[in-house]
């Protein structure tokens, strides 16, 4: 007698996983059957472009303070493609009773996933330092050169998935890059808005107090690092996450959740990427980033993304340890530069540290910028110390990220479930319980010979802005 398969093999089709420490198994679309011609999340996840992001580091200089923190764009992506996935099916019910013109759940889902795996596709070496000290040169950002990688040269592939790991489209639904690169990136103010309601309001998911971005790099940045940090709840911030007519709300029941994410979020922030030895390291690789860029990449790239795929960490490296030999005296120098930095040579030391209220800064009280707290502190050190070389770094922290009641493209309302209302306002009961927004001042110098000097001339610049913290050393 012929037995009946319990479990139907064809199940399997068309899937695969992929072993994470921070989710388990991400799971993903491959084709369902070798021979056929069909375009799927393994066709992108294996493209020259996100493969390139495993050669470019998630946590840019913090690496040299973390030993174990050599994770690339590549595995934040994947769990980023994951972290969007779970949010579409979660919050498409109450999407679709929002918008009644809402495609199927499939494609919300896959159309989530996309933006999530491709939404570091634009990074340079360095991540956000290279947008900071070369890619503004062309007033660009790894967002804008994200969207036109995404539209230019992986659109041909896009535009032909058919399906999410939940299943197959509607019939005549089809995938469009341009909603993909929509999705990673606000709109510069005053920008019309041209796309449905429903993609305007899937995109709060990439901007906002939490986001199926930084809901993935919290955890990973935390655990590759070694930092301790109290528990993130994610699943219970998603199972409370829905959609109103105001846009995406968050049940009262998941405040909780939300106060110890943006609580981890300061935590990272402080102690990881705003870490002292990080922002020397920073402060070092600003003296000659740019001139090697200029040898690296000496054009608008966005006028050449054929060169900016080949533009990424493990490439850098390569070109400037051959320059050791270059008949060119810039590029000697520059090489000379490189290597102390990737020997972890700490050029800058930190003789000096405070937190500043942003607040105070706004009422006039502070400076904005670096040089102006130079040029104060010079003024104030002992005549033998005019020409002392020293710097000083601001470090933004932000951990209230927006007014809830003002920035309506990000804020997030919380719904009472026995006034059945939405608003913004409970947000500013959560906030009471977080530190305000501050700014890190410190003043770097070579060595710590003069530390008492600087501290002295910055304290005075500071006066009763500014609480000085020791320096540890």
């Amino acid at each position: 007698m012929k037995k009946n398969n319990l479990i139907p093999q064809n199940i399997y089709k068309g899937m695969a996983l992929i072993a994470d420490p921070i989710h388990q198994y991400i799971l993903f679309t491959v084709p369902e059957d070798k021979s056929a011609d069909e375009t799927t999340e393994q066709t992108i996840i294996d493209s020259p472009w996100l493969q390139r992001l495993r050669r470019i580091y998630q946590l840019q200089s913090a690496r040299w303070v973390y030993p174990a923190a050599e994770h690339s764009r590549f595995q934040h992506s994947l769990g980023t493609m994951h972290m969007a996935g779970e949010f579409a099916k979660s919050i498409y019910p109450s999407l679709s009773s929002v918008c009644k013109d809402v495609p199927s759940c499939n494609y919300v889902e896959e159309l989530l996933r996309l933006a999530g795996l491709l939404h570091d596709v634009g990074h340079g070496p360095y991540g956000h330092f290279f947008d900071d000290n070369f890619l503004s040169d062309w007033k660009l950002t790894h967002e804008v050169m994200g969207q036109n990688i995404i539209v230019r040269k992986l659109g041909v592939y896009l535009d032909r998935v058919r399906r999410s790991p939940s299943g197959a489209f509607t019939p005549g639904e089809v995938m469009n890059a341009r909603r993909v690169a929509f999705l990673i990136k606000m709109p510069e103010a005053g920008e019309p808005e041209k796309q449905p309601r429903w993609l305007q309001m899937l995109r709060q998911l990439f901007s906002g107090v939490y986001t199926v971005d930084n809901l993935d790099y919290v955890q990973r940045d935390a655990y590759m690092t070694g930092f301790s940090l109290d528990m993130v709840d994610i699943p219970r911030l998603r199972y409370y996450t829905f959609f109103t007519k105001e846009g995406l709300t968050l049940h009262q029941s998941g405040i909780s959740a939300l106060g110890r994410f943006l609580n981890a979020r300061l935590n990272l922030y402080t102690n990881v990427y705003f870490h002292r030895t990080t922002r020397g390291l920073d402060l070092h690789l600003q003296e000659f980033f740019h001139d090697t860029m200029k040898f690296i990449l000496p054009g608008n790239p966005l006028e050449s993304l054929d060169d900016y795929l080949k533009c990424d960490e493990w490439n850098l490296f390569n070109k400037v340890q051959g320059w050791h030999e270059s008949k060119d005296k810039t590029q000697r120098r520059l090489a000379l530069e490189w290597k102390k930095l990737h020997d972890r040579e700490v050029k800058w030391k930190m003789s000096f540290v405070a937190e500043i209220s942003l607040d105070q800064i706004q009422r006039g009280v502070g400076f904005s910028k670096a040089g102006d707290y130079e040029a104060k502190i010079r003024e104030r050190l002992p005549k033998k110390l005019k020409s002392l070389s020293f710097k000083v770094d601001l470090a933004t922290q932000d951990p209230r990220p927006l007014n809830p009641i003002t920035e309506r493209e990000k804020r997030i309302n919380i719904f009472n479930p026995v006034t059945e209302k939405t608003s913004p306002e409970p947000l500013l009961d959560i906030y009471r319980f977080i530190p305000a927004r501050v700014m890190h001042f410190r003043v770097f110098s070579l060595n710590h010979d003069y530390d008492g000097e600087l501290s002295a001339a910055a304290e005075n610049v500071l006066g009763s802005s500014g609480k000085s913290i020791p320096t540890n050393i």
